[in-house]
This record gives C-alpha cells, structure tokens and sequence, in this order.
C-alpha cells in the first residue's frame, strides 16, 4: 500500500458502520496495543489501551509484549519505541506527525554544539530524533528531568538541549548552570502572558497550571509547573474548582474525564485566531488513519540497527534513573 502521503490514503470501506468497534477487532486480532500521548484528539485517546506522557509512553513501550506497538503520537516517539523494542513492529498513523521542538535541534549541529562543550554531560530532552539521542548520555522528560538532574554530582558539568525554557527551569529548581541548546515547542513558546493575567482576574479563584516547555514569565506566575502527568495528577487532587491550563489543549480531555466537576480553562495565545495551544503536528492522527494503520500494518517506524543500538543506552539509562 502507498504511504508516499506519510500515511495510508485509502477509503474506509463501506461495511464498516462502526469505525471504532472495528479498530477494536482489528487491534485484538493482530495482538496490538495501542498508545496515546495526552496531545491527541480525545476520540483516539478514547480508544488507546494507554494514554501518558513522553515518559509514561516510553515506559510502557518497554513493557509490553504486543506484537505490533501503534503509537499515537509524533515520529519521535514511534522512534522512541521502536528503540526499546526493535524486535517488535511499530506503527504510527502518520509518519509526518513531526515535532517543531525535534526540528530545532539538528543532529550535525548539536554534535558541533557538544564538540564546543567538551568535558560535559550530555542530557536531552526525549522530543529528539534517534541520532540526537544517539549523541546523548541521559535522556529525560519534563516529568523526570529535574530528579535526573538532582542525582548528578553537583560540580558535573552539563549540555541540556534542546528545549530552553525547560533547561531554564530545572537551573532555577536546582541551582545549577547548565549549558543549554536554544530550542523551543511552537505551542509552549506562543501563550499569552497578557490574555493569561487578564482570564485570572475574571476567574481569580482559579490556579494556573503551566508546562516548564512555556517561558519563564509564564512559569513565574504559575501555580503548579510540571510535565502533563503533573499536571493531571495535580489538577485531580486539588480542592480547587477551576484552572488556566497552559499546555496543548489535549490534555483538556483527560482531564475533564477524570474531574467532570471541574473546569478546565484552555490559556489563550498570543494569536487568537489561529489556534496555537494546538499541536497541529499532533492532530495529524485521526481514526481513518488509525483504522488504515492497523488494517494495513503501514507507516512502520524503521530504525537502523547501529543507530538504534547508539540510542538506546541513553533512553535505557533514563528508564533506570526514573
């Protein structure tokens, strides 16, 4: 089947009355699972055996003895994937599900940017390509970066790419004076500060809960600062009834499910007409393609051997430390 589009360009045949109910016989026929990050459309994160974050996803993939692994995310995590398990198939409804914070960081470049740093540590961020990874001694997420950070000699010396304001923020918890690469998310980087200060005043009751992706300005003002994960757990536990939610707006429907008592607030961006606390790179995945993925068992995520072999001590490491 062509997949020259990145994804299967095919019509769902008209037998199927019931889209979802035949992802579900299709996944149990060919021993699937299926994995969704927080970002995606809530009717696939409806249908995923998981949904998580970067570090839930990876731990998962990790564990799982399906025969075939469909990852419901950007390219960089089907890579992730399929590094921890080489032996099994990994699918992702499409293939040009990319990552603008992946984009920032070049591996020739970053390998250039190292080479200036020599004698350092090199930690990355999981949203990164198989060679970046493959140039990095400890992977982490936004969930697990700071305790990474925190079990390192204090005197070590570190390069963190390729995210900024997450490398920002862990030297502000930790005190330390990392090296960092300038990347950023399109989605974290374009959060009205302005809109956000004004939604807290006709909701003053309400606790702002911001990604460490966003800017420093962003995370001063913040109530809570962590990974999606964090966030959740945070938003689910707390007695408060209402939140300014400053992440990709996916995350809204994981949460509404676990606390339909409480409103969730999506922060507005600095544009308002086009959208931005949306990962357009993440709504890529839609059922038609998730459908076409399982029947077809296309896109499939292929990583070379020695590159993958490069990559995976330092997810492996990240694993360990989490």
């Amino acid at each position: 089947m062509n997949v020259e589009k990145g994804y299967i360009d095919a019509p769902v045949p008209a037998e199927v009355k019931d889209l979802k109910e035949e992802i579900a016989r299709l996944k149990k026929e060919k021993k699937a699972v299926i994995m969704a990050h927080y970002y995606q459309k809530g009717e696939i994160q409806d249908l995923a055996d998981y949904i998580g974050d970067s570090l839930a996803l990876a731990q998962k993939a990790a564990q799982t003895d399906a025969e075939i692994i469909v990852m419901c995310g950007v390219h960089f995590m089907g890579e992730t994937a399929k590094i921890l398990c080489p032996d099994r198939k990994v699918l992702i409804p499409d293939l040009t599900a990319g990552c603008s914070l992946a984009d920032s960081c070049p591996a020739e470049e970053y390998a250039e940017f190292i080479k200036a740093h020599p004698g350092h540590t090199v930690i990355s961020y999981v949203n990164t390509t198989a060679e970046v990874k493959a140039l990095t001694d400890i992977m982490v997420t936004s969930g697990n970066a700071r305790k990474i950070v925190d079990s390192l000699p204090s005197d070590e010396k570190i390069i963190f790419g390729p995210d900024r304001n997450l490398g920002e923020y862990i030297n502000s918890v930790t005190g330390r004076e990392m090296v960092l690469w300038d990347g950023a998310c399109h989605v974290h980087e374009r959060f009205s500060l302005e809109k956000i200060k004004e939604l807290k005043k006709e909701h003053p009751q309400a606790e702002i809960l911001v990604h460490p992706e966003c800017r420093k300005p962003l995370q001063m003002i913040a109530d809570k600062v962590g990974s999606t994960a964090v966030l959740l757990k945070h938003a689910v536990e707390s007695p408060v009834k209402e939140f300014i939610v400053a992440t990709e707006s996916g995350i809204l429907h994981e949460m509404e499910r676990k606390c339909p008592e409480k409103t969730f607030i999506p922060a507005p961006p600095e544009d308002s007409t086009c959208g931005c606390n949306d990962c357009s790179f993440m709504k890529l995945n839609t059922l038609e393609k998730l459908y076409n993925c399982l029947r077809y068992e296309q896109p499939e995520i292929i990583v070379d051997k020695e590159l993958a072999e490069k990559a995976r001590r330092p997810i492996e490491r990240m694993l360990e430390l989490s």
